[in-house]
């Protein structure tokens, strides 16, 4: 898997799940916080921490963030604050922005500054956003159930095209079974084993995270991550 760098700002209870997650997946994790408890509460988990005030445009200049893969605010909860980093990290060419939002109009707000992804996050799914970062381009999100079991969505992969639910060996390959596929505007609940999979269907996959990881490194193999 390529190590990417990403920087994390804010670094609440939603930043540290964010920083710690990527972190244990192996990337370079840059954490900036204004209160240096923050920092050092989870000072494990970064690659370098810094107690600075981002809000601050020299400081975010200073920090190199047009090298960084992604920067992720997470001080949602700072109307003001999130917006002047948007609005900063879109000006000094930041190549990806994740941002947290506290509302449906801050949401709408971040991404009218030229934010790339927003989040509402209703319970701490700083895990989820880490594992939606790290993945391939198919796939798109991962809903944990427990500690054990979770559904992912994924795009059809190539080899599945054209072909049944019970040729693609899905269930028998992974451990894994295929609880619904979306096509278009319509889903398909509980197919059966002849349900033929196309290129555009999105499937949802029931299974141990185990089983579901299988598929995360597969693709990331496959795509040279």
């Amino acid at each position: 898997m390529k190590t990417k760098q990403f920087i994390v700002v804010g670094l609440g209870r939603f930043g540290r799940s964010v920083a710690k997650e990527l972190f244990e997946m192996g990337h370079e994790v840059l954490g900036v916080d204004k209160d240096e408890e923050n920092v050092q509460a989870i000072k494990e988990h970064l690659t370098h921490g810094i107690v600075g005030d981002v809000t601050r445009e020299d400081l975010l200049s200073s920090l190199g963030v047009s090298n960084f893969d992604v920067l992720i605010v997470g001080v949602g909860s700072d109307y003001e604050a999130s917006i002047l980093t948007v609005m900063m990290a879109k000006e000094l060419g930041v190549k990806k922005i994740v941002a947290k939002a506290s509302s449906i109009n801050h949401l709408k707000v971040l991404y009218r500054l030229g934010a790339d992804k927003v989040v509402i996050p209703e319970r701490d799914i700083g895990r989820r956003v880490a594992h939606n970062l790290n993945f391939s381009s198919n796939i798109i999100d991962v809903m944990e159930l427990s500690e054990d079991f979770g559904i992912l969505e994924i795009n059809a992969l190539e080899e599945w095209w054209n072909k049944t639910l019970k040729e693609s060996n899905i269930r028998l390959n992974h451990h894994l079974n295929v609880v619904a596929i979306r096509r278009t505007d319509k889903v398909y609940v509980n197919p059966s084993s002849e349900f033929i999979i196309l290129k555009d269907d999105h499937l949802y996959v029931l299974g141990e995270n185990e089983g579901l990881l299988d598929i995360e490194r597969a693709e990331q193999t496959k795509d040279g991550k």
